[in-house]
């Protein structure tokens, strides 16, 4: 048994992290079946060598969120730690052949910033766009340099050189949060950037989520005016001195060749207005002003927690016409986000304009109603004198389609590329069956999520608007975990929803929170007091992640928020039913005419989210619990005496009333089947379609199956006509859609003002394919995968399917198919668990080739009616099921 995948806080080797009781994690690879670690041993080094913390052996076999346990940890500490296991046999591995990995603290306090916050003024800076500013700094070292680190941060946005060389590959950096409250910073180790002699750091500013164009209603600068600069450069020399770097008013600025810059409207880049070198030493900066010190922001800096943006997938266009003489259009093949690299030759002033859709009208035009306000248009004006590539800098579209106008002459094809962007979350499943629509429907599901994790879980990627929905997040959570490893993605996330809940405890829709400034009429109460099913994702979330990645501390730091949200609700609850929203309700937001009482959907809501918080409070030994689980039971007392008749029926009698209640285990067990059967009777009603919205789509087919009913929920997944998971792509959906109603024949286009063809929340049905289609699923009871379920359930017409998943414990897989006599499933299990295994059977099941009696690895074996369950340790199987009929 080796330890492999080191991990510091979910992240391989990160820098500058400020979490002071950093938690440790690792898998263990064995070739043995069943082998369990019996045993770890952590050595925590310095630097410089010195032990800062063994562990010694303990006996146990968690290999995840075990937290650090040496001296408290200095600001800018390098830690190197390795780690030895013991497996079931009592062996261990060499601590010596496990390669370390490290993490390193940040600054950890505000008094170690030296640094001011500095910025460039100019004559337009009142315009309605503005350029982006160049600042940079010459200095010298005299000795050779032995270790440098560049922490750095932006009100606004900021690129960074030394040298002319680039500082990482990080985008749209230091990232989102409400600047009011927090702003993270970045930690690079630029040791190997730096010379003996002269040098110069550079860093170019956009204005960003700060002061751009965000949350709608075509308003900017909700935090700030102008972009912010601050940044310490600190370098130790061989001899051991120290130099400090700071931004301060010694450097200098100027305006260059981004004349516009803003994530929703776009980027205008003016070659001909292009700085030269201007980031190297010998760079002649006599014509540059002198920065400005900034006001700044009282906001606490934080060490960034979640994997940057970074650029993932080139796409090179698939197609190009000419709608209207002298105007392009480029088909990527797929709805992404990003922008396009344009590769030209022209001109000097010739000016290119690229705009960016997601469709196509008829006439073969790009269709930009949805937008809205969000111009999404980048202009490259021209230098000449020879090929010309161009990529815009603070600035990211929602697009498959590419105009292209102000060209000389007909491009070729490769004048277009697409640069797809995403949060760099690894990602961690797969998975395909013999159905090819279902499997475009994955492959739509991964990339409306890569898509949409861009810094934070957004809505939809292209029009004016982008923002951290928490009712889309928290039904697509589960999902998101199968796809991406998302755990330090939603960690830093629901440090978003913490810091924008309200004095009274409300969770609000949209995290980070908007600033008000006067906007549209209502859409500062739609952004901020939580509605049912939004706000509740600052419970549900987090609830996710401890099942998914066994994280407590998640819990544990979010819990008093939870149960100010409870009480919150509770104070909006006359006689326990959550009839009193503060803000919106959006109730089963797009639902097709199935409009369910929003009272009767909020109380569901209530009681669910109040089982959560007591649940989580028994977990964590808090003394709220008791408290909790009799409000919880009163609270579905009240709803079944306001709600429910004694036929079973639910006030509202839609599919997600039902779903929801059934779900949510709010009825007494002589109305559960009563109220499935109501359930199923409007399913038929509809020709056997869903007419679910966004908060009962998840939920419809894990009921539909829990009931046994996994008939009805195959052919809910496999209908191909409106409204249906498989309508879009029948129709060329390469993501998907906002609305089950975003095209139809019938109609056409639906609803300019809200159609967007890139929002993943009826992707949630990801989690149930996952499990039930390929197979891999949880146990409540033992979260992070320490027991795992393997359970395909064939139908549909699909005759194989294979899904694997990189779990925190390690790479599960389940690969099956069907044959003239039974089922053979392949089946892999990370070492360190136990996995119970569901096969379809109604005859013996051998495990390659041999009787299961005689099978290394399984550890008991239940004979079903239609089922055999295995219970195995890991390692790979091959099982194989007969059929008696």
């Amino acid at each position: 048994m080796k330890p492999a995948n080191l991990r510091c806080e979910f992240m391989t080797n990160p820098i500058g992290i400020d979490v002071t009781t950093p938690r440790l994690s690792w898998t263990v690879d064995s070739d043995v079946r069943g082998d369990f670690q019996v045993a770890y041993r952590i050595l925590a080094t310095s630097d410089g060598g010195e032990v800062l913390w063994d562990s010694e052996k303990v006996e146990s076999s968690q290999t995840t969120h075990v937290e650090y346990g040496g001296p408290s940890l200095a600001p800018r500490a390098r830690v190197y730690w390795r780690v030895a296991c013991w497996d079931a046999k009592g062996v261990a591995s060499d601590l010596d052949e496990c390669s370390p990995a490290f993490f390193e603290t940040g600054l950890l306090d505000e008094s170690l910033w030296n640094a001011e916050w500095i910025g460039l003024r100019n004559a337009g800076s009142n315009d309605m766009f503005r350029p982006s500013p160049h600042l940079r700094r010459v200095f010298g070292i005299a000795d050779p340099v032995a270790s440098a680190r560049l922490y750095i941060t932006a009100l606004g946005l900021y690129r960074v050189w030394i040298n002319g060389q680039l500082v990482g590959d990080d985008l749209f950096t230091p990232g989102w949060t409400d600047y009011d409250v927090r702003v993270p910073y970045q930690t690079y180790d630029v040791t190997g950037h730096l010379v003996q002699g002269e040098n110069c750091i550079g860093a170019v500013l956009g204005d960003g989520w700060y002061s751009g164009f965000v949350g709608g209603q075509r308003m900017r600068n909700r935090w700030g005016e102008l972009p912010e600069l601050r940044a310490q450069l600190e370098i130790t020399l061989e001899g051991g001195e120290n130099m400090f770097i700071s931004t301060d008013d010694s450097w200098q600025g100027a305006f260059g060749p981004i004349v516009v810059s803003d994530l929703l409207m776009g980027e205008d880049y003016d070659a001909r207005r292009q700085l030269g070198e201007w980031t190297t030493a010998n760079y002649d900066d006599s014509a540059w002003s002198m920065a400005r010190v900034l006001s700044g922001t009282n906001a606490t800096l934080v060490g960034k927690r979640n994997e940057p943006v970074r650029k993932a997938i080139e796409r090179v266009a698939v197609e190009m016409t000419e709608p209207v003489p002298g105007t392009y259009v480029f088909d990527l093949g797929q709805n992404m986000v990003g922008w396009a690299r344009l590769s030209v030759t022209g001109e000097e002033g010739d000016q290119i304009r690229l705009r960016h859709a997601e469709m196509l009208n008829p006439d073969g035009t790009i269709y930009t109603e949805n937008l809205r306000e969000a111009a999404c248009v980048d202009r490259y004006t021209l230098k000449g004198g020879g090929p010309e590539t161009y990529e815009p800098s603070f600035t990211f579209h929602g697009f498959r389609y590419v105009e292209v106008t102000g060209l000389r002459g007909k491009p070729a094809l490769e004048c277009i590329t697409g640069i797809v962007v995403h949060s760099d979350c690894e990602m961690t499943g797969s998975f395909e069956c013999s159905h090819e629509l279902i499997n475009q429907l994955q492959r739509n599901i991964q990339w409306g999520q890569r898509g949409n994790f861009l810094e934070v879980p957004t809505d939809c990627p292209q029009r004016d608007e982008r923002l951290g929905w928490m009712g889309d997040a928290q039904i697509f959570a589960r999902t998101a975990a199968f796809n991406m490893d998302a755990a330090a993605f939603l960690t830093k996330w629901m440090i978003d929803v913490r810091d924008a809940q309200s004095p009274e405890g409300a969770f609000p829709n949209v995290a980070p929170k908007i600033k008000a400034l006067g906007g549209h009429a209502g859409w500062e109460d739609a952004l901020g007091l939580g509605a049912p099913g939004w706000g509740d994702a600052g419970v549900i979330v987090p609830w996710q992640m401890y099942l998914c990645y066994g994280d407590t501390r998640q819990l544990e730091e979010g819990f008093d928020s939870m149960l100010r949200w409870v009480n919150f609700v509770e104070q909006c609850s006359p006689g326990l039913l959550w009839t009193d929203v503060k803000g919106w309700n959006f109730g089963d937001w797009l639902s097709i005419n199935a409009d369910s009482p929003g009272e009767v959907l909020a109380t569901q809501y209530f009681a669910y989210t109040t089982a959560l918080v007591a649940r989580i409070a028994r977990l964590l030994g808090r003394d709220e619990a008791e408290e909790l689980e009799d409000l919880g039971g009163r609270i579905r007392e009240a709803f079944n005496k306001a709600y429910v008749s004694a036929d079973g029926k639910i006030k509202g009698e839609t599919q997600t009333i039902y779903v929801l209640a059934l779900q949510f285990d709010l009825l007494p067990d002589e109305l559960r089947i009563l109220a499935f059967e109501h359930l199923i009777r409007d399913i038929e009603s509809k020709e056997w379609h869903l007419s679910t919205g966004f908060l009962g789509v998840t939920h419809l087919l894990p009921v539909l199956s829990r009931f046994g009913r996994f008939d009805v929920a195959y052919r809910l997944l496999t209908n191909e006509t409106y409204p249906s998971w498989l309508y879009p792509i029948r129709h060329g959906a390469t993501t998907i859609w906002e609305r089950w109603d975003g095209w139809t024949e019938e109609k056409g286009f639906q609803s300019p003002g809200m159609n967007s063809f890139n929002h993943y929340a009826y992707g949630s049905v990801g989690e149930w394919m996952y499990a039930n289609v390929g197979g891999i699923d949880i146990y409540d009871e033992r979260p992070g995968y320490e027991q795992i379920l393997i359970k395909p359930v064939p139908g549909g017409g699909i005759t194989s399917a294979k899904a694997t998943y990189d779990s925190i414990k390690g790479k599960i897989e389940c690969d099956w198919s069907l044959n003239d006599t039974g089922i053979v499933m392949k089946v892999s299990i990370p070492a360190n668990t136990k996995a119970t295994v569901m096969i379809p059977s109604t005859g013996p099941v051998t495990e390659s080739g041999k009787d299961l009696s005689e099978a290394d690895g399984v550890h008991s074996v239940v004979q079903g009616e239609n089922v055999t369950a295995i219970e195995i340790g890991g390692g790979r199987y091959e099982f194989a099921s007969t059929s008696t009929d």
